[in-house]
């Protein structure tokens, strides 16, 4: 995405990043592994901690820790539906957005049948791919693969009228690659599927900290995505449409609610980590202008998007100038999230992360990021991967520089 000019309060957002303190071999750390899991937001863990401490229950007690509990959840709920754009009713939360996704693909297969399709593509993280394989691989329904263009390094549509057809039930589709970045055109997928009556699965677990989201707009019938992506905690978070998840039926406990979204949320719930999320969506509106906290939290990505895409385009010319490397990467006019991945001639990726964190204090991560299929097209799994490098709004132009000399230091 191309350089834009912004004024972002960088030091503001950085004194609310306890983790940006640390020192390694006596410098202070630059955190490149976003994509893998962000950095957590003091209001965050300050509200887990008071959770903790205050005396934690399960829900439907008679009791004010009990209650408490189910306030929390509740808030938690409205809050991702500001974020997302859906019904606060509609957002379950679970271990993580691959153990909601198995849970889902299970309860949908029991409504299908031999010779049914499901949609896939090569570009996705696996938790999104192989949950429905799997699903499909059980109920005898046939598996359709969108591909990578090799050349462009987006997902080819030509013949995306043959892949959904009227045999397709799921058309699963990451919204943004977690190893190279390219933004997803959602569109054609959600028309297409609409048009033979499939259901749309998107993957927002990349996306959500960089790109606004609207669910209901985007025309998605399932959306996933995990709070701590988003400087929040280990939460997976899934918002299904209401007349989806009226017919869902999860495996579950007998005893276990019948109702939405608690049926799907099996067993005692992480309500600690429940916590973390109220105040890791405020992040994101806590410098945003509006009167309602959706519109606070699309300025506050605005701002962000902003503040990142100047980064990345400085690491992208700045890795793309050194002999010897080569970034993955799709053209300039293909929208990208601040997540660069690059290989270095000569040197394993894994070696090239040890030396960075052992020579530079900078944290970044070596392979293909479970995106393996993409990794196979693409021909790097063979030479271990990729170099990863995610920026995040406690990232500066400072650490971009580091990282850049470090790659020319080796």
């Amino acid at each position: 995405m191309k350089s834009t000019k912004t004024t972002f309060p960088i030091t503001e957002v950085r004194e609310q990043f306890p983790a940006l303190a640390r020192m390694y071999k006596d410098k202070p750390v630059a955190y490149f592994d976003g994509p893998g899991g962000s950095q957590v937001v003091r209001s965050a863990i300050e509200a887990i901690s008071a959770y903790m401490e205050r005396g934690g229950a399960n829900l439907h007690g008679s009791f004010p820790s009990s209650w408490e509990t189910e306030e929390i959840i509740s808030e938690a709920r409205l809050a991702v539906a500001d974020f997302l754009n859906v019904q606060a009713k509609e957002v379950a939360f679970g271990a993580n957005m691959t153990t909601l996704t198995i849970a889902i693909a299970n309860a949908l297969g029991k409504n299908f049948k031999t010779g049914d399709e499901i949609v896939v593509t090569e570009m996705d993280h696996r938790a999104n791919v192989d949950p429905w394989i799997m699903m499909a691989e059980d109920r005898g329904l046939t598996v359709r693969w969108v591909k990578v263009d090799t050349e462009t390094k987006t997902l080819d549509l030509s013949d995306l009228d043959k892949q959904i057809n009227d045999k397709t039930k799921i058309v699963a589709v990451g919204m943004a690659s977690n190893a190279i970045g390219t933004i997803v055109d959602l569109e054609p997928f959600a028309e297409r599927a609409k048009k033979v009556g499939a259901l749309l699965v998107a993957d927002a677990v990349h996306a959500a900290p960089h790109l606004p989201i609207d669910r209901n707009r985007q025309q998605i019938d399932i959306l996933l995505c995990s709070a701590y992506k988003f400087f929040g905690p280990h939460i997976g978070i899934a918002a299904i449409k209401e007349e989806v998840f009226k017919k869902l039926e999860p495996y579950k406990l007998t005893t276990s609610p019948s109702y939405y979204p608690d049926k799907l949320e099996t067993g005692t719930q992480n309500h600690e980590g429940i916590a973390g999320i109220l105040p890791a969506i405020e992040f994101f509106a806590g410098f945003g202008e509006g009167k309602t906290r959706r519109e606070r939290i699309l300025s506050g990505l605005e701002q962000i998007e902003a503040h990142e895409n100047n980064l990345a385009h400085r690491l992208r010319e700045g890795l793309s100038a050194i002999e010897g490397v080569t970034v993955t990467q799709a053209a300039a006019n293909v929208p990208k999230t601040p997540t660069v991945a690059f290989q270095v001639q000569g040197i394993e990726p894994a070696e090239i992360c040890k030396r960075l964190a052992e020579e530079h204090s900078i944290f970044a991560a070596a392979g293909h990021f479970y995106a393996s299929t993409l990794g196979d097209v693409l021909g790097v799994n063979d030479s271990g991967g990729w170099v990863r490098a995610g920026l995040a709004p406690y990232s500066t132009e400072e650490e971009v520089e580091r990282l850049i000399d470090a790659i020319k230091n080796l």
